[in-house]
């Protein structure tokens, strides 16, 4: 069966709004690490002011939805040759897709208003732009 993958543009907008979101949520880390009080958008909504220890996961949420982007954006072929890794590229990119999926069950699970109707559709979005990068053939891959 020949499957059809998505083409290189379409990849590369579909890299390019994941990393959007991406920005979104590490933001949001940034200013819950940082001390700000929107912990019921977050961490299961249970308090307003986050522990020390779920600020400090918060500071590496940071790190890996900003190695999100970097991996995302080299699976679509953004960063020149010399700076490729195709199958931290590949694997990480379909990681970062199941791993999203699973936020999105997460988010649509909680009892908080923010994470059901604002992160868990981001997070599906996510799940699925992640997809069709990974699901997509870079140049490199074609040779």
């Amino acid at each position: 069966m020949n499957r059809v993958r998505p083409s290189r543009s379409t990849a590369r907008r579909a890299a390019l709004v994941a990393v959007g979101g991406f920005g979104v949520i590490a933001l949001f880390q940034a200013l819950l690490a940082a001390g700000a009080p929107l912990g019921e958008a977050a961490w299961g909504g249970a308090s307003a002011d986050l522990s020390a220890g779920e600020r400090a996961g918060s500071a590496v949420a940071v790190v890996v939805w900003g190695a999100a982007a970097w991996i995302v954006l080299g699976r679509a072929g953004f960063w020149e040759r010399r700076w490729t890794f195709p199958r931290l590229f590949r694997w990480g990119t379909w990681f970062f897709a199941l791993a999203s999926a699973l936020s999105a069950v997460a988010n649509f699970a909680s009892s908080s208003n923010w994470e059901r109707f604002g992160w868990g559709p981001l997070a599906l979005a996510l799940a699925v732009l992640c997809t069709t990068v990974a699901r997509s053939a870079p140049e490199a891959d074609r040779t």
